[in-house]
């Protein structure tokens, strides 16, 4: 019995280990080394540019700036958010253009303007060109308001993250949301991304370095990451607090086993 034991603690202690095989982020042949070298660059990659372009149901912020006299230039109170000019996105009000399904926003005179498959420096530029035929001297400033990531699974803070530019990676993404935790399987994080009509879902291993030359480095706007837990996590969320327990009800039984004799 002793035996018996002895050895279901040792299988529980064996199995909830995680190793730094398991945790450590962007491995290259380097866990656990005691001498790397300092001062220097060990590894360089080339990162392909990454520019999001506008979809449906994006909302934008756009504002226009000129020395036309305030009660002619009807662009800039059309874009006034103090006017109504906003969309509700997940129940919380944003106050913006929202892209419709034609891919356009509007605009009073002018008319619809289509701004979907562009870019938001694209977006900038085309509205400018229009308002040079209104406007004097127009400045054209355009933001993506609604750029978010979506946080599951093994992270310290589940939720929805909001963006503050649309050029954030991963790694980025997931530190604002406060990490990974511990038993986070960090070879298979989940990756659900919409594209237009399509639904992609895709596996990501954080742990290789690899990972940074990967196409989905970057966040997309409306990304899903749902991260899975190491099959260690039901010993050492459940087990090991209760390993005092364990081993009191064990040593009763010995006890018993013993007194019975």
């Amino acid at each position: 019995m002793r035996h018996i034991a002895g050895f279901a603690l040792l299988i529980l202690v064996t199995t909830s280990c995680v190793t730094n095989k398991k945790f450590q982020l962007l491995q290259k042949n380097d866990v656990n080394k005691q001498h790397m070298p300092s001062d220097t660059v060990v590894r360089q990659y080339n990162i392909d540019g990454f520019d999001y372009r506008v979809q449906t149901n994006d909302v934008l912020s756009v504002r226009f700036e000129s020395i036309t006299p305030k009660e002619y230039d009807f662009l800039a109170r059309a874009a006034d958010p103090m006017l109504g000019n906003a969309a509700f996105i997940g129940g919380a009000q944003l106050l913006g253009d929202l892209v419709d399904e034609k891919g356009e926003i509007p605009f009073p005179v002018v008319g619809k303007v289509k701004v979907a498959g562009m870019t938001v420096f694209e977006i900038q530029e085309h509205l400018q060109d229009i308002a040079k035929q209104y406007l004097d001297s127009p400045v054209v400033k355009v933001r993506l308001l609604n750029y978010r990531l979506t946080l599951l699974g093994e992270v310290n803070r589940e939720g929805v993250v909001m963006l503050n530019n649309n050029r954030v990676t991963m790694l980025e993404a997931i530190g604002l949301g406060g990490g990974m935790t511990d038993l986070a399987d960090k070879t298979s994080v989940k990756l659900i991304r919409q594209v237009g009509n399509q639904t992609k879902v895709i596996y990501l291993d954080l742990l290789d370095e690899n990972f940074i030359n990967s196409p989905y480095y970057y966040v997309y706007q409306n990304d899903v990451l749902i991260v899975p837990a190491l099959k260690q996590r039901p010993f050492r969320k459940y087990f090991g607090p209760n390993i005092s327990l364990v081993i009191s009800s064990i040593s009763l039984l010995l006890l018993v086993v013993n007194l019975s004799r």
